[in-house]
Order: C-alpha cells, then structure tokens, then sequence
C-alpha cells in the first residue's frame, strides 16, 4: 500500500489494499470476495503456485490463506514466503476448518499471524483484516522514518546494508543470481559548485525517480549509497539481464537533458557499475566492491559509461 506521510491524527486509508485470496475452491475465493471487494482489491489463486506467481508480479498487503489444498500445502506456501526476501513482510491470515490444538499450532509455526475457521462469518473476515492492515500500515511507515532517504524518498544506506545480507544468504542458499548497479551522478561536485546546491539537491532527486521509475518489477529496489552514488538490487538478474536494465538508466538519465555546462554533453549523465553475487564469488570478491570497481572503470572509460565483467 503506498506510504502517506506520518500524521498520527489522521485516519488510516487503507482502501487501496491488496489482498490475496488463496483457496483451490472458486466457492470459498467468491464468498472472501464478496466480503471484502466493496473496502479493498482482492486478488485471486487457486492454487499454492498462482499463488507464488501473484506475489511476485503483483504483490499483496494481505494474504487470505487456505491450508488444506492439492499439491503444495498453504502451509508449506506460508514458509517459501517467510523464507524470500521480497514476501517475508506480508502477513498470512490462514482460513482453516482445523479445531485441533496441534493444527492450529502448524499455522503459528508455519509464519501465520492469524487464522479464521470455516465456514467464515463475514464480520470476523472484515475486522480481522482490517486490525492487520492497519499493523502493517503502521509497521510501513515506522520503517519508512528509518529506511527512506530524507531527500530523495527512496531508500537508504541503512535499507541496503540491512537488506543485502539478506539477499546474500538466499542466492548463496537458492544459487539464483542477483545483480548489482552502481551509480553515481557524472561530474556533480562541478554540477554543485557551478548551479548551486539548491540545484544540485533538484538533481539527486530528479535522477533518484529516474532510476526508481526505471526498474520494472516489485523486487527491484535502488538505495541512495551516499552523496551522488545510488546503488540498485536485481533480484533473479545475471549480467546480461542487469546490463539492460542499467542501459536504460543510463538512456533515461541522458534523455531527461539535465543542464550541466562542465560535462561533454552539456547534460546530466551517470556511469554505472555492473557485478552479480555469484559471478564475484567466483572471483572472492566481494560484490558491492566489485561493482564499485566497475564504476571506477565506466568513470575512467569517458563517463556516461557501463561497465561489468563483460566488458573486460
């Protein structure tokens, strides 16, 4: 759900919540639906896998969970999501039949913050889900104060260190690459001293939105690394894949025709650096060094630059 600013006196907006609906029985995802379409968006999978998939294209505030269901279980669904990175944060609500102690314990145990028994009551259903809507609304924004960069609005370093340990442990774990972008502004110092800070502050959060607006799908996230350098994560990215997406950074950046006198171009333009986890493994190295060392190569080729593995 998107992030308001912080105003303790105001009333919670949760309208534009999305929840996930997850029951191999049409009948059971129409009744949720008919409870809940007219306060939220409700998604829909009848199956543990459509599931996985809604997740990553489109990610839910909340998830309505069966737990008995052919092939995977809604339990072993909840742990794959406790377990990656991008879905770990959303909370599970599991709609069961159970009336056992121990059934009810494997829902707790499995990563559910809730569950609700069949057959529902529809009051149950809707205040059940709002009270976790609106915890995880607060949890947002309190995240929001500590991870959001004060002058860009996108995350921090503080996020990205947090994050990419994360992230390094489950491709260490699962093997599925992921890519690293580093970027930094061509010739801000002499961008600052000729504009201005005042301008020059305009410029970082210009090409922040940029990049931001560059990346397209859910898992992506770039931080602001410190001063005019941004780092970007790609998750399920391997070096071919992250040379794409940093080109059309590169491109877009370029296109939006920044004044910049002291550049070749007379706009502004960035350099980027490419590494991936694995691929820097591979060479014991570490991979945010690695893709440092490729900025300092784009940076030397001319600027307005990309450099990775591939292009040594």
């Amino acid at each position: 759900m998107p992030l308001e600013k912080f105003n303790e006196d105001a009333e919670v907006d949760l309208s534009h919540s999305k929840i996930l609906v997850v029951d191999d029985q049409p009948i059971n995802i129409q009744t949720v639906y008919n409870i809940l379409a007219e306060d939220y968006e409700v998604l829909a999978a009848t199956s543990a896998i459509d599931a996985l998939e809604v997740c990553q294209a489109n990610p839910p505030d909340l998830i309505l969970l069966d737990v008995l269901m052919p092939g995977m279980t809604g339990l072993e669904l909840c742990q794959i999501l406790k377990q990656k990175v991008d879905t770990k944060d959303i909370p599970v609500i599991f709609v069961t039949s159970f009336n056992e102690q121990e059934e009810e314990d494997e829902c707790w145990r499995s990563g559910g913050i809730d569950f609700i028994t069949k057959p529902v009551n529809p009051m149950t259903v809707k205040n059940r889900v709002k009270a976790h809507l609106t915890l995880k609304y607060q949890k947002d924004i309190l995240l929001k104060l500590v991870y959001v960069d004060g002058l860009t609005s996108i995350f921090n370093r503080r996020y990205f260190d947090k994050h990419f340990e994360k992230i390094r442990s489950e491709v260490k774990r699962s093997q599925r690459d992921t890519a690293l972008l580093m970027i930094d502004i061509d010739y801000f110092k002499l961008f600052n001293d000729n504009y201005g800070h005042v301008a020059g502050d305009d410029t970082l959060k210009k090409v922040a939105l940029i990049i931001q607006r560059s990346l397209s799908r859910p898992a992506d996230f770039v931080s602001r690394y410190g001063g005019e350098e941004f780092i970007a994560v790609l998750p399920d990215t391997d070096i071919e894949g992250a040379t794409i997406v940093a080109e059309r950074i590169r491109q877009n950046v370029f296109n939006e025709k920044i004044e910049n006198a002291h550049s070749p171009q007379h706009c502004v333009s960035v350099s980027i650096g490419i590494s991936t986890i694995l691929n820097s493994a591979k060479h014991n190295c570490d991979a945010t060094e690695d893709a440092d060392k490729h900025l300092y190569l784009a940076k030397k080729s001319g600027r307005n630059q990309i450099h990775s593995p591939t292009t040594e």
